[in-house]
This record gives C-alpha cells, sequence and structure tokens, in this order.
C-alpha cells in the first residue's frame, strides 16, 4: 500500500478514534493525529486525546509535540506530516491520519503551497515598520478579512502580518486565494467520513462532556490558568476558553458546563459540512449498528488496498 493514505474524519464525539484502532489493526496501520489541538501537550482531558492505555499496541503519531505556548499552523503541520507519512511508508505501513481539523487534513493530501502565493517582502517589511501593535493589525485584518480574522488570534501578529500581505499584494484574501487553486493529490487516498443523527450525535457530545469533568477536566484547565498561560491558540480550545472565563469571574461554572456543551455541538455542524463541501468522502452513518458498520468500512478499506 506504498503511497495510500487511509483518512478517518468527521464531527467530535462520533467515534473516531474506535475506528482508527481497527482499521490500524486490519491493515498493519500506524495513527497520525488530524486534529489541531491534540498536538499539544497539557491538553489530553478536554482535547478527548486518545490514552496510552486505549492505544492496543498501535503506534500513533504527532500527538503531544508542542508546548501549549507554541503556536502551530496549516503549513507547519502539513511539513511535519509529510514527513510523518514517508517515514510510515517506509517501516511497510500505512498511515492513518485521524481528526476532526478539515484544513490540516486537506492541505496534507492536495499540494497547496502556503508559502509562495501573495509573498511581497516589501509590502510585509511597510507593515513591520509600521510598529503597530497586535491589536491594531488585527482590527486593520477584521475590516478587510473579518473570516481571517475570526481564525487568526491577536497574538500571533506573525500569521495577521501574513493574511494582511496576502490582502495587499494580491488584492484577495487568503481564502479566496486558496479557492483558485486547483491542488493535485499527492497520494492515493480514500476518505472515510463518519456521521449520526443529529440528535444521537449531540446527546454523546453532552455525555462526553459529562465525563471530562468526571475525569478531571476542571482541574487540567486549572492548572494551566494558574501557570499564567493566556493569549495563546491552545487555550482557545473548547472545554479551556470557557473555563477561563470561570476562573476570570465572567460567568458561572454551570454557565461554562452548557457552554462547552453548546459550543462542542456547533462545532461538530461546522465540522460536518466543512467536511461535506469541501472534500469527497465516503461516509458512514454510526446511529445504530457500530460493529457492522466498522465491519462494512474495513470491507470497503480492503478493496482500496489491492
Amino acid at each position: 500500500m506504498r503511497n495510500k493514505v487511509i483518512v478517518i474524519a468527521g464531527p467530535t464525539a462520533v467515534g473516531k478514534t474506535e475506528l482508527s484502532i481497527k482499521v490500524s489493526k486490519a491493515f498493519h496501520g500506524e495513527v497520525i493525529n488530524g486534529d489541531a489541538m491534540q498536538v499539544y501537550k497539557k491538553l489530553n482531558i478536554g482535547t478527548a486525546k486518545i490514552k496510552p492505555e486505549e492505544m492496543q499496541g498501535v503506534p500513533h503519531h504527532l500527538f503531544d509535540i508542542l508546548d501549549p505556548e507554541e503556536s502551530f499552523s496549516a503549513a507547519e503541520y502539513q511539513k511535519v506530516v509529510r514527513e510523518k507519512i514517508n517515514e510510515v511508508h517506509d517501516r511497510g505501513a500505512i498511515p492513518v491520519l485521524t481528526g476532526g481539523t478539515g484544513l490540516y487534513i486537506q492541505s496534507v493530501l492536495f499540494d497547496y503551497n502556503f508559502s509562495d502565493k501573495g509573498k511581497d517582502e516589501s509590502v510585509r517589511l511597510q507593515l513591520e515598520k509600521a510598529h503597530l501593535n497586535g491589536e491594531d493589525l488585527h482590527k486593520k485584518l477584521t475590516e478587510l478579512d473579518p473570516d481571517s480574522a475570526s481564525v487568526i488570534h491577536p497574538n500571533n501578529v506573525r500569521r495577521v502580518i501574513r493574511a494582511l500581505e496576502i490582502i495587499e499584494s494580491t488584492g484577495m484574501t487568503p481564502a479566496e486565494l486558496k479557492a483558485e487553486q486547483v491542488p493535485e493529490p499527492l497520494y492515493q487516498h480514500t476518505c472515510i467520513g463518519l456521521d449520526m443523527n443529529r440528535d444521537s450525535l449531540y446527546e454523546r457530545i453532552n455525555n462526553r462532556v459529562d465525563k471530562m469533568f468526571e475525569e478531571g477536566l476542571f482541574e487540567e484547565v486549572r492548572s494551566l490558568y494558574d501557570s499564567g498561560l493566556r493569549n495563546v491558540t491552545a487555550v482557545q480550545a473548547i472545554g479551556y476558553k470557557e473555563l477561563y472565563a470561570f476562573f476570570d469571574g465572567d460567568i458561572t461554572y454551570d454557565e461554562a458546563v452548557e457552554r462547552i456543551k453548546q459550543n462542542s455541538r456547533r462545532y461538530a455542524k461546522r465540522q460536518l459540512t466543512w467536511f461535506r463541501n469541501k472534500m469527497d468522502f465516503m461516509w458512514f452513518n454510526m446511529t445504530e449498528n457500530r460493529e457492522k458498520k466498522i465491519k462494512e468500512i474495513i470491507d470497503h478499506l480492503q478493496e482500496f488496498g489491492h
């Protein structure tokens, strides 16, 4: 299965981790993380990161590779994952790219160029020499491209300047520039999408949040908060930002719990919309007969392997 990649994606709490283990065991696979937040150390419970005892001997890669204060872009992810895919292939195994961050997964599979398009050093130097602080630069980006501004933290000045550089040198937003590209697939890949009936998925999400608190989510986030960690991408993750708001005294504990559930449900809806619109998946509804569906998926992948 040289040059082949299996992708398992779908909304939060749908059961990707369980399937990734079973697929890996069936096809001599190794799991590669496809979740933007599971790259961070110390963010374990709130990101639903797989525990070592759940891995069943299957190698897992690119979990816990960054400290929480570090930033990580899709371009950086693309580079390290492609290197890891090559390593897995060299071992005669198949990469099982598993997660819910669509842009990251797409950036690996297709030849998107994040570095050269819209590059204009004079524009970038001009922005840097303006001596605007991060907040002012972010405000400028919000006026020109609210979509980019909504996903780039004001403190990530490098990414804010890069987005402004693209806009000022091409007249297009980063999203518009990307849409103009017709990317080539770099691997022979098959994408398995997991879905559930909405009520069942939302119930699983709510139950999982309750379980996270039982497992120590409050203490995990409190430890990060007490360490002085602020204004970084990691603590913008669902489950962390809401408890930070509670620790800051902005909302009650019950409001924090309810917001985590609500934001998780909304995130699941956005994930499904993204995967359905942006990539080609074979979808499996996991609401009932999970074992039967898993068998169907493995049968489907047998054909991909030949």
